[in-house]
């Protein structure tokens, strides 16, 4: 894949008029976008900056992070606290996701979304309210390994991390996530997968891919 630099700016304002342009894939009210990469490359702020794009140009944005929608810990520590497997297979609700977050924004759907599910600090339900997006809305899910799980997307950005990056920006306590990582590699491929592929190994000099060609990047 070749890969061009771009700044963050110029990035986020392609991505953003991108997905002003674009219609639902199933022709629902709402738009889905995937800002998919490991927590090392900081994928909420890109999230954010897309979703402060979308409403200057008019649109509601409602930024939700997987986070946000943990299992319990008595099933993420169920073969123990660093256990790539189940990090990769059983941390994150998928479910719930489906239930309470891409369910309502279907055709027909009533648009309210729940923007989080369980605090992994206090181990409970968060109990937040539904926040309604309106007709025309767009919904952007942040967080690992979002690739996979047949979400209904209408836009994909995966923040990619080499290897060596992805060790080095780890905060040595999280080390024990890597081969989780390596096996989305192998499994997933998201950079083959994604429409928007991001380089952030220098996360002050990235490189995308340009998928949409020249007339899509501001300044280009």
């Amino acid at each position: 894949m070749r890969l061009q630099p771009i700044t963050w700016e110029r990035l986020t304002e392609a991505v953003a008029d991108r997905i002003a342009r674009t219609t639902a894939h199933d022709g629902g009210n709402w738009l889905r976008v995937a800002v998919d990469g490991a927590p090392a490359a900081d994928t909420g702020a890109a999230a954010s900056a897309f979703a402060d794009a979308l409403r200057l140009r008019g649109r509601s944005v409602q930024v939700i992070a997987a986070t946000g929608f943990l299992r319990p810990a008595s099933l993420r520590y169920e073969h123990g606290r660093e256990d790539p497997d189940t990090y990769y297979e059983g941390w994150f609700d998928t479910g719930a996701l489906w239930r309470e977050v891409f369910g309502p924004l279907e055709p027909g759907g009533s648009g309210r979304v729940l923007p989080d599910l369980w605090d992994p600090v206090t181990d409970r339900a968060t109990r937040s309210a539904y926040r309604e997006l309106p007709p025309g809305g767009v919904l952007v899910l942040q967080g690992p390994l979002l690739l996979g799980h047949w979400f209904p997307f209408d836009l994909t950005v995966h923040l990619r991390l080499s290897p060596g990056a992805l060790c080095r920006r780890t905060d040595q306590a999280e080390h024990w996530t890597l081969p989780a990582f390596e096996r989305y590699e192998h499994e997933v491929a998201p950079a083959g997968a994604a429409e928007v592929v991001v380089r952030a190994d220098d996360p002050r000099h990235p490189a995308w891919n340009d998928p949409w060609g020249p007339g899509e990047t501001p300044g280009a």
